[in-house]
């Protein structure tokens, strides 16, 4: 009998677009001769919808809200996930989806899901906390500010000065609570920083500002697993984009923005250290399933930064997540399969934990 797999996917946040050509991926490569797709769609005003056409959207230009076919509405997100889902497969990038929202509902629903907990999942989507945990860990990270918009609105000179004084330019400006670069900016000087600033603010009260490494090289790497997780051999982006890094135009917008290189051409002791340093990422923060790990690579001495962690990294044609993966053994298909897997297997383990003293 094949296992129902809700795929949830849309979402309120500003990675909306991005989740839906995501789970149009996943989709196309699903095995289904092994399972079969439920489309759950969360609108971006937050209504569920169940039986949702498949979103076959390629890129994020294309996806449009409206012209679905064949929805039923639901209004409580608890009748989504139920009525015989065997396996939960959310691709929500973002907030209220990859910030352990979604995955509190699934664990009191009882639902098996892929990636990461309620834990991991809110630690690895707050960048400002995250690092705190990487820096407890001994991992290496940039200097960094994190700001609220309270502090901002307070004492935006306070706020600038300390920039000057604590990093260095270029430094870019990100919300502490999104992902896929949206929100994301690059600045050279005071001037920049305010207009980075006011722009981060616009998609969340914390922001990160950290400081630019020079001849900054950007290297990811994926993990595999649970309790013994694996990692992928690393790839690169070189970025052509003229924002000059690797920002939400470059990745979706501009085909020509960014070059993914897989593997990436670095030295042997390079791989190994990338490698090591994303399982102890993925452990610091109490990850399952899946996750890409970001990093920043010194091209003039060799230095390596940890940048971030991506709890549901992006599924599309052009992912890195899944493209490592292929380049290391594990085809698309199978790596949905081996993520249902170990989904299913930790559900099961929880199962068997005491849940009352009597």
């Amino acid at each position: 009998m094949k296992l129902r797999v809700g795929v949830i996917y849309g979402g309120k946040s500003g990675e909306h677009e991005v989740s839906v050509v995501s789970a149009a991926s996943i989709f196309k490569h699903l095995d289904r001769s092994r399972f079969q797709p439920v489309p759950i769609r969360i609108d971006k005003d937050g209504r569920w919808v169940l039986g949702a056409k498949e979103p076959t959207a390629i890129s994020a230009g294309e996806v449009q809200d409206a012209g679905q076919v064949g929805a039923l509405q639901v209004t409580e997100p608890t009748a989504a996930i139920g009525g015989g889902i065997d396996v939960v497969f959310p691709v929500l990038h973002g907030p209220y989806g990859e910030d352990g929202t979604v995955q509190g509902l699934l664990e009191l629903a009882n639902v098996p899901y892929v990636g990461a907990g309620v834990l991991g999942s809110a630690l690895g989507m707050d960048k400002a906390v995250s690092k705190t945990v990487f820096a407890a860990h001994g991992l290496p990270i940039v200097p960094y500010l994190t700001v609220t918009a309270r502090e901002w609105q307070t004492a935006p000179k306070e706020v600038t000065s300390r920039v000057a004084a604590d990093l260095r330019y270029p430094v870019f400006v990100k919300p502490a609570n999104l992902g896929s670069s949206v929100g994301i900016s690059r600045a050279t000087a005071d001037g920049e920083l305010s207009a980075a600033i006011r722009t981060a603010f616009e998609y969340d009260r914390k922001i990160v500002i950290e400081a630019g490494v020079p001849n900054a090289r950007e290297i990811e790497c994926a993990v595999l697993g649970n309790d013994e997780p694996e990692a992928s051999l690393p790839g690169e982006i070189v970025v052509t984009h003229p924002d000059g890094f690797y920002s939400y135009e470059a990745k979706y917008l501009d085909p020509s923005g960014a070059t993914p290189k897989i593997p990436a051409d670095l030295p042997a002791e390079t791989i190994e250290r990338v490698r090591r340093l994303s399982v102890e990422a993925f452990r610091a923060l109490d990850l399952a399933g899946m996750a890409r790990v970001d990093f920043f690579l010194d091209e003039s001495d060799g230095a390596l930064y940890l940048n971030e962690v991506n709890t549901i990294p992006g599924f599309t044609a052009i992912s890195m997540y899944p493209k490592m993966w292929e380049a290391t053994g594990v085809p698309y298909s199978e790596l949905i399969t081996r993520l249902l897997t170990l989904a299913i297997e930790r559900h099961e383990q929880k199962q068997q934990l005491r849940t009352s003293r009597t």
